[in-house]
């Protein structure tokens, strides 16, 4: 079956922005879509909000929002974004996605809750409370998610970042988000999303058109 790879960071806003190109890609019949989280603010890449941080992303955001449509709220932009006691980290947001895909197989739900929590409603998605509510608002058990969230964390989440960025490496992709499209037969090619941003439609017709068939080269 042809394979949309989907490497992405839950705290990258070029990923927020082309959310709608994923959920219009999970439209396509006969195209799995498979996620990768690469962790770029994990480990020795954390950080904490500062007036410098936000000084830096907001000019991103807006060009973000403007190519894409994608909504920042008052709570990310004046609220997250002024807290410096905030700690930006995305270990614990894919550790949740990956339990929610064990879980209930809502990997990519929990994804685009997760990126929603941040950018519209300015919650700290590094905070196992905050993820648990969100794994609840997907329909799952709040114990039974925090209990695969504790068997996802720690290795299991970093042998899936290191999956993440070896894939990212050998597609030849220049960083988060990057979209790799798997013909079938193993063979990687890149899709450039600069030119479908905002126009998830004309991406999907695209993707439609090569897999339907069985030619999935863009």
């Amino acid at each position: 079956m042809p394979t949309l790879h989907y490497i992405f960071d839950p705290l990258c806003g070029w990923c927020y922005g082309a959310a709608p190109l994923v959920e219009a890609a999970r439209a396509v019949p006969g195209l799995q879509v498979a996620f990768h989280g690469g962790g770029m603010m994990s480990g020795s890449n954390r950080r904490q909000i500062t007036p410098a941080w936000r000084g830096y992303v907001l000019p991103h955001d807006r060009r973000i929002e403007q190519l894409s449509g994608q909504p920042f709220g008052d709570a990310y932009l004046n609220g997250l974004l002024n807290d410096t006691t905030a700690m930006l980290d995305s270990e614990p947001p894919i550790t949740a996605i990956l339990a929610a895909e064990a879980l209930a197989g809502k990997g990519l739900d929990m994804l685009q809750c997760v990126q929603h929590a941040h950018y519209v409603d300015g919650l700290r998605i590094a905070d196992l409370p905050v993820l648990a509510a969100l794994a609840r608002q997907l329909g799952m058990d709040g114990a039974a998610f925090q209990a695969e969230y504790a068997r996802q964390a720690g290795a299991a989440t970093q042998r899936h970042i290191d999956a993440s960025r070896a894939l990212l490496a050998q597609a030849g992709g220049q960083g988060f988000p990057t979209f790799v499209l798997d013909d079938g037969t193993g063979k990687l090619s890149v899709i450039d999303i600069g030119g479908f941003l905002g126009q998830p439609t004309k991406l999907q017709a695209q993707l439609g058109g090569v897999c339907g068939t069985n030619a999935c080269a863009l």
